[in-house]
């Protein structure tokens, strides 16, 4: 097992108490770790298809037949993550893996009704693997069917968030998490449940109330497990709920990216007024828990990184990327005991703790479909550039667009948050053009026998891997003040 198994304390069952997380004797317990995206939800941009999960996996089993398609994906979830990768979890003084899954390894729409047993075998292995390191796992329903955001990585392959529109889909997500809650009920490693990443309802209301049933019935099967629930338009906006009836033993979760860190014109400086706007953003986002009197969990945030290779400049860049980093890390330990976990642990270069070797079969055989995609601006997170694309084809054709809806309308869509150009984008770009892409990328695939096909997904194990050393030092720094600082 390794000595990193006695860096973490035994895991007992959690709970609420006051504004705390506390174990079964009454200890505080800050929560600290990072997300597992890309294993049992797959994304775009962390494992380098375009467009939508499903239809990722749809490409490949056309290619490469269905036992071939089943193979590869299989062994792919097999080498993300291993006792080696839950041993350097523990080592970096994380406590706490958020584990988001795909609702469809548990339902199929042509039989909803049924929860299937390979679900839980995919999510069991993973928890058994933490609990030889006194890992605590969040269980995060990273996709609701019909999409419980208007994202990709709600895996809907739409531009609506049609969970929010039919109670079929609402029911079929209660009984899944009353089937997880009977399975995990009384499991010590366990952290919690969270039962909607990011939920987007345009009319608020919506998700109260399904908050409100979905605690009714998980804790009618499991009385237990404390619940992390998400705010509405992307865990950014707790405007609506009510906060004289927080929900009991529940966490409630905000996530605090920061454009600073991403791509954009602005980038972090270190600023008085850029360290005024970090915290005024994440004192709007908390306000909810401070006033309800319940625990902080920043279920997601993190810059992302520069690659040294296409980047003559990513050096400079990621050394503010850092600084960002530090300078957050900061304010949450100024709001208190904020228990975080950032996003993410392991993905192809772009944000992960640990990537794929630029140099391994998987990434020799994708990376110039992922610099293509990059040059189209078809991933959303993983866009570097998005100048020559958009002053080629994109300006021009947002412009006419523009032309003729009325200035006025342009953010009445919701969220309303999101520009006209991103609207357009979400359709044109992240769904059209990657479903086009995709194919490309199965293309790729052809012909590949199954040895071929294990060694590209060993290209994810963690020996087969680079970690993003300076990323981790900074994580583990704060990590341990938090341990030593817990009582």
């Amino acid at each position: 097992m390794g000595d990193a198994a006695r860096l973490n304390p035994p895991c007992t069952l959690l709970r609420v108490s006051g504004v705390n997380i506390v174990n079964a004797a009454g200890e505080q317990v800050v929560l600290k770790g990072a997300g597992l995206g890309g294993m049992l939800n797959m994304e775009n941009f962390i494992t380098g298809y375009s467009g939508h999960e499903h239809e990722h996996r749809a490409t490949l089993e056309e290619v490469l037949g269905k036992d071939k398609a089943d193979f590869f994906f299989a062994r792919l979830l097999h080498h993300f993550f291993t006792e080696d990768d839950a041993a350097l979890f523990a080592s970096l003084g994380f406590n706490c893996l958020r584990v988001p899954f795909n609702h469809r390894h548990f339902m199929d729409d042509d039989n909803p009704s049924v929860i299937k047993q390979s679900g839980f075998e995919l999510l069991d292995r993973i928890v058994n693997i933490c609990a030889q390191y006194n890992i605590y796992v969040v269980l995060d329903l990273h996709t609701a069917p019909g999409g419980q955001n208007q994202d990709w990585h709600s895996d809907s392959g739409v531009h609506r968030a049609l969970f929010w529109e039919f109670r079929d889909f609402q029911d079929r997500v209660i009984q899944l998490w009353e089937a997880l809650a009977a399975h995990y009920a009384g499991n010590p490693f366990i952290a919690g449940y969270n039962p909607l990443n990011e939920p987007a309802d345009p009319k608020h209301t919506r998700l109260i109330s399904w908050y409100e049933r979905a605690e009714k019935a998980i804790r009618a099967v499991d009385p237990d497990h404390m619940l992390f629930l998400d705010g509405n338009t992307y865990a950014m906006d707790f405007s609506q709920f009510p906060v004289d009836k927080p929900l009991p033993n529940t966490v409630y979760s905000c996530h605090d990216y920061s454009g600073m860190g991403f791509p954009l014109p602005e980038q972090y400086e270190g600023t008085d007024q850029q360290k005024a706007k970090l915290r005024s953003s994440f004192k709007r986002k908390v306000e909810f828990m401070q006033a309800a009197g319940v625990p902080i969990w920043n279920g997601e945030w993190g810059p992302v990184y520069q690659d040294p290779r296409t980047d003559p400049r990513a050096a400079e860049t990621n050394t503010k990327r850092f600084a960002l980093l530090k300078e957050q890390l900061q304010v949450y330990r100024e709001f208190g005991d904020v228990s975080w976990s950032i996003w993410l642990y392991k993905d192809v270069g772009y944000q992960g703790m640990v990537y794929t070797d630029p140099e391994s079969p998987y990434m020799t055989l994708i990376q110039p479909f992922i610099e293509k995609k990059q040059r189209l601006g078809l991933d959303f997170w993983g866009i570097c550039d998005k100048s020559g694309i958009d002053n080629e084809v994109y300006g021009p054709f947002i412009a006419k667009l523009k032309e003729s809806i009325p200035e006025h309308l342009h953010k009445k869509k919701y969220p309303k948050t999101w520009t006209f150009d991103r609207q357009v984008e979400r359709v044109v770009r992240e769904m059209l053009m990657s479903e086009y892409m995709g194919w490309e990328m199965a293309e790729l695939f052809r012909g590949k026998t199954e040895e071929e096909l294990e060694v590209l997904a060993a290209s994810f194990a963690l020996k087969n891997c680079k970690t993003r050393d300076e990323l981790n030092s900074i994580l583990t720094l704060d990590a341990e003040r938090s341990s030593s600082g817990s009582r």
